[in-house]
């Protein structure tokens, strides 16, 4: 249309002949060829660009998302490691050393045996503290007792420490997950937590709250201590740890902080979707 509009206006301002006008039309239509040509080379250019991102994009996201597995998986056979030798070997050493402050106390005179029961105490709490740092540690003793067993084992030992008071509530009834891995991601965000809580909030206290809905589990995790610069800290490896083993397991993540109010972490994760 526009190209015969021009032609009219050529031919009412001055005569033209024939020949001209066929040269005129050939410029013009070989005008638009080449403009049309570039527009849909730039179109289809522009789009391959954008394509090419984007799988570059995924790309990274599924290099980042194979890291964290694989740096999840490494730490959990460390982990594992770890806690099976202070339950084999320190476990069966602060047994031994028990069974003899036993036999020690029977011989024992009045003026050490207070000294003798003291140091028996010591080391049947020491026990008891190995124990159960090695069933957090052991990634088979999470699958064997469950998430919520697991966080709960942690939180008596956090509470025997004396080092901050640790509470934990639930809401709705307990649920079983489909996915063991999932379990030990979820008590590993949780440890992370509660590790930076104990290094850098000087808190007091710590609570834990479990929702059990029908559809997903709902943790809140909250310290009353000093709290940080989520801007400043965004960055840390520990809050990039947690955010990523979180989107491993297909869990929202959010963590909320400012100076001087706390830290909250709150985990929503859905029961029936696989890693």
């Amino acid at each position: 249309m526009l190209y015969f509009c021009v032609l009219l206006f050529i031919a009412s301002q001055k005569e033209i002949g024939a020949a001209e006008i066929v040269l005129i039309s050939y410029v013009i239509f070989f005008t638009l060829v080449i403009i049309i040509t570039f527009v849909v080379f730039f179109t289809v250019f522009q789009r391959r660009k954008n394509q090419m991102l984007i799988t570059q994009f995924e790309q990274k996201e599924e290099f980042e998302a194979e890291l964290i597995k694989t740096q999840q998986e490494i730490q959990d056979q460390t982990l594992k490691h770890v806690g099976r030798e202070l339950h084999d070997n320190v476990g069966q050493l602060l047994s031994l050393a028990t069974m003899q402050m036993n036999a020690l106390s029977k011989v024992a005179t009045d003026d050490i045996q207070s000294k003798v029961s003291n140091a028996s105490e010591a080391i049947k709490e020491s026990l008891t503290e190995v124990r159960s740092l090695s069933k957090s540690l052991n990634s088979d003793v999470i699958f064997n007792l469950g998430f919520y067993a697991t966080l709960e084992n942690e939180i008596q030992r956090l509470n025997k420490s004396q080092l901050i008071e640790v509470s934990l509530s639930t809401k709705g009834d307990l649920v079983k997950f489909e996915n063991n891995k999932d379990e030990t991601i979820l008590f590993r965000i949780l440890q992370e937590f509660f590790s930076n809580t104990l290094k850098y909030a000087d808190a007091e206290s710590l609570m834990v709250h479990l929702n059990y809905q029908q559809e997903q589990l709902i943790i809140t995790a909250k310290d009353d201590g000093k709290g940080f610069d989520m801007d400043t800290a965004a960055k840390g490896s520990g809050i990039i740890n947690m955010k990523k083993r979180a989107e491993l397991i297909n869990a929202t993540y959010n963590l909320e902080s400012s100076i001087g109010r706390g830290t909250t972490l709150t985990l929503i994760y859905p029961y029936k979707l696989e890693s």
